[in-house]
């Protein structure tokens, strides 16, 4: 699904119309005088009112519980390093537009002139009461790490540096699900870090906290592998000096498990992969161009699993796949902070998610029609509907189990419901037929089970719980087709209605269809004959109760 963006074309996305990604749009009536008077004065002085008195009613008559600030200095945008704080503007108005189309979350983002950590916090905290959350974006290391600290320390709203935590949390998925691919411990293997700014540190410690072993990872610069001794090393890189022999990041990847790449292009050599140990695991997360590329890594080691910053190949670890639903839960529940239960929370929830089936509606978004846990595919995709109800969850319940939730849920269904209505993929009635039907499942019978789509559909009745399917049609074809789709029927019945077995069943139901029509000339040859085909055996079995339902067409 690769594509090249045009520069023309990308300029005049941006400027053409209205000028930007993001507006404002008023959420209540203001087509009369009346309706104004009380959006404004004089009408808006009893919420005032309320507020001054208690100021946990700001979340109730304002929009601060849903409104997150998108800040930026514009130190390190992208791959386009210090460019300043109005040209990073176009980045943090797309990230307001993700929030948006993903979490239902409003942004504005807010351009700070402020390259010294006091000023920048100071800033931020003054006009931090508009806000329910602050995601901190593009802010170069080492002074990111003490923003972030002095602004969680300092606030009671989430705050979180998504550079760092963003990327942690989506690898820190990829690499739990790619371990289990590949056999092997976590607390086991030999992890080497390609890159020492802010997402690598993030990534080591969120590493750490899942069962990694300090000792079993090596950290590089720009400079090599990053060595205890050395004077000009900050606290954060002192974290993963080590006194070990290796220099080089040839000599650091020899023999290793994991490489995870946060650095630029091209610095790792098919050579270097083929010396890692066995099943290795390869992130090459630097853009546009990763450390190696895909084609170049899958051919040197075909026991690779690989993923990439990038959306042309498999297992693209994107951000996308976090930060919305993580400040979605953390909104909804009122969090006073992002802590480490929440982002664990939002990895093992992602993690789980690339394990079940995935819905038709992603195969179709990626052209696609098996997309199924195994090496290419270890994470979500980023267009996963499914997303917003798991992750935004397990982040709130996370939140309220570490005690720094103000708004307890106590009904999940009705939440997960909410927060499917959010983003429109709602639809009361179809909900209230499902819900109905998994009260009392039904069993169905799909009279044209040797095709795909029946099958899908048929794997998606038995997992939800809807109804109880049986598959009408040629067992060896059919389990071929289940076989090469990777579908999971599991015990699910399939009758062949031809096969030697069903004969003494095809003769009862011919018999009973013989009764019913000899007065209209059929035959009981006849009858008995026809129930060979799927359709007429499939109307018998409801004709007799052992069906409820027949799908044929």
């Amino acid at each position: 699904m690769g594509f090249k963006i045009r520069k023309q074309e990308a300029l005049d996305y941006h400027a053409q119309g209205r000028p930007g990604k993001i507006e404002v749009i008023p959420t209540k009536p203001y087509s009369s005088q009346r309706d104004l008077s009380l959006a404004y004065s004089p009408g808006v002085a009893e919420p005032c009112l309320r507020i001054e008195k208690n100021k946990e009613d700001v979340y109730k008559y304002t929009a601060k519980g849903n409104l997150v600030a998108v800040i930026s200095n514009g130190t390190a945008v992208l791959g386009l390093g210090d460019i300043g704080p109005e040209a990073s503007k176009p980045v943090m108005e797309g990230k307001g537009l993700l929030f948006k189309i993903f979490a239902d979350i409003d942004v504005f983002d807010i351009e700070v002139d402020a390259k010294d950590i006091d000023l920048f916090v100071n800033t931020v905290k003054a006009i931090s009461p508009t806000f329910g959350g602050i995601n901190l974006e593009d802010i170069k290391a080492p002074e990111c790490f003490e923003i972030e600290r002095r602004l969680k320390e300092e606030l009671d709203i989430p705050v979180m540096h998504d550079d760092q935590h963003g990327t942690a949390i989506i690898s820190a998925s990829a690499l739990i699900n790619a371990l289990e691919l590949a056999g092997k411990k976590i607390g086991k293997v030999k992890i080497v870090i390609n890159g020492a700014g802010a997402a690598a540190i993030s990534c080591a410690k969120l590493y750490l906290a899942l069962g990694a072993k300090l000792e079993n990872i090596l950290m590089l610069d720009s400079k090599g592998v990053i060595k205890k001794g050395n004077p000009n090393l900050d606290e954060q890189k002192k974290l993963f000096a080590t006194d070990k022999k290796q220099n080089t990041l040839a000599e650091a990847m020899k023999g290793s498990d994991v490489f995870l790449g946060l650095s630029k292009g091209n610095v790792v050599s098919p050579e270097m992969v083929k010396s890692m140990a066995k099943n290795p695991i390869v992130f090459a997360l630097a853009n546009p161009d990763p450390e190696i590329g895909y084609k170049e890594a899958v051919a040197a080691r075909k026991d690779i699993i690989m993923a990439t910053g990038r959306s042309d190949f498999p297992n693209q670890v994107n951000n996308v796949l976090g930060f919305p639903y993580i400040f979605r839960g953390a909104l909804d529940v009122r969090a006073t902070s992002i802590n480490e239960e929440m982002k664990l929370a939002a990895v093992k929830a992602i993690a789980l998610l690339a394990k079940e089936a995935v819905p038709e509606i992603v195969n179709i978004a990626y052209d696609s029609r098996h997309i199924n846990f195994g090496k290419e595919y270890i994470i979500p995709k980023p267009l996963d509907p499914r997303l917003i109800t798991k992750v935004a969850p397990a982040v709130a319940k996370a939140a309220i189990e570490s005690g720094v939730a103000k708004n307890i849920i106590t009904d999940w269904e009705a939440y997960s419901e909410e927060l499917i209505k959010r983003l429109g993929h709602d639809n009361k009635l179809i909900r209230n037929i499902t819900q109905r039907a998994k009260q009392n499942p039904k069993k169905v019978v799909f009279a044209e089970a040797d095709n795909y789509k029946i099958l899908k559909a048929a794997q998606i009745l038995h997992e939800d719980g809807i109804a109880i399917p049986i598959l009408l049609g040629d067992k060896d074809k059919i389990k071929q087709l289940i076989k090469e789709h990777v579908l999971e029927l599991g015990d699910i019945e399939i009758i062949d209605p031809r096969e030697k077995q069903e004969e003494e069943r095809r003769k009862f139901f011919g018999d009973i269809l013989f009764n019913k029509r000899k007065r209209r000339g059929y035959t009981l040859y006849e009858a008995r004959k026809i129930m060979q085909e799927r359709n007429y055996f499939g109307s018998m079995m409801v004709e007799l109760g052992e069906a409820d339902v027949l799908i044929s067409g």
